[in-house]
Parts: C-alpha cells; sequence; structure tokens
C-alpha cells in the first residue's frame, strides 16, 4: 500500500492507452490499496493533453467526452487532490533555480513535495517526463515511470 502523486503525463495513462497504461491500472486497483493524488492544476493539463490528441485525430469526440467524463467524476470521488497554493508556487520557483525544469512541471514536482510534508507516508512521484523524475530524485524522492520495468 502507497501514495502515488501522478504528474499529468502519468495521470492520462489511467483514462489513454499509452505504454505504462497496464502498470499504472495496476496500481489504481482498489484491491491494490494504494492512494492516488494529483495537483489540482492536473485538471487542466489532463483536459488539455485529451482536447490535442482529439485535434491531432488519435481519439474521435466521443471517446474524448468519455474519458473527460471518467476523469472528472475521479478527480472528485478518487484523487487526493494537492492545491497549487503559494507554497506550492514557492517551492516551485526554488526548483527552477537548481534544475532546468519547465514552468508546469517545476509546479507539479513542488505540489509533490508539499504533499510529502503533510502526508503520513512519503508519496511515490510518478512521471514519464525523465528531466522531471531526474530532478525528483535529487529531492529525496521514490520515483516511477509506468512506462519503464
Amino acid at each position: 500500500m502507497a501514495l502515488y502523486f501522478l504528474e499529468t503525463s502519468a495521470l492520462v495513462k489511467l483514462y489513454v492507452q499509452e505504454e505504462g497504461t497496464e502498470r499504472l491500472l495496476q496500481i489504481a486497483l482498489p484491491s491494490a490499496g494504494n492512494q492516488l493524488a494529483i495537483l489540482s492544476i492536473a485538471q487542466v493539463e489532463f483536459h488539455s493533453a485529451v482536447r490535442r490528441r482529439t485535434r491531432d485525430g488519435d481519439i474521435d469526440e466521443a471517446v474524448a467526452a468519455q474519458v473527460l467524463g471518467s476523469f472528472d467524476a475521479d478527480a472528485v470521488s478518487r484523487f487526493i487532490t494537492q492545491a497549487a497554493d503559494e507554497v506550492v508556487i514557492v517551492l516551485a520557483c526554488g526548483l527552477l533555480a537548481n534544475y532546468p525544469l519547465r514552468a508546469y512541471d517545476a509546479i507539479q514536482l513542488a505540489g509533490c513535495l508539499a504533499l510529502r510534508s503533510i502526508a503520513p507516508e512519503p508519496p511515490v512521484f510518478s512521471c514519464a517526463d525523465h528531466r522531471l523524475l531526474e530532478a525528483a530524485e535529487n529531492e529525496g524522492l521514490t520515483c516511477m515511470d509506468p512506462a519503464s520495468r
């Protein structure tokens, strides 16, 4: 039983078939007893990722609507949501001084670090971006790329 913080690149894999989807689905099974956490802004990033796939022709509109509906329901009932608050913003700015991250990647990592400071157990940072995973490891987080074994 563990707490997994799903950065958006990992979160999408729960709903859209990609490399790493099966691993995340196993982690997310209720019988596995794991908890799943996201940062509040992941909701916007998730919608953006699904809409981009629709525009690119990777998934059709009906599938996108179903995926978004499932995610929106889970966002309120299934996930622990870490707010992207002032603490997260300050942490993210500090991360940018030390790592070559994109702004939203720094905010995601900062969200996981903020959650670590209040959670009863340290979260596992799940992400598919290797630069972000490296920064997370340097910050002392246990990390998991769902597509790696």
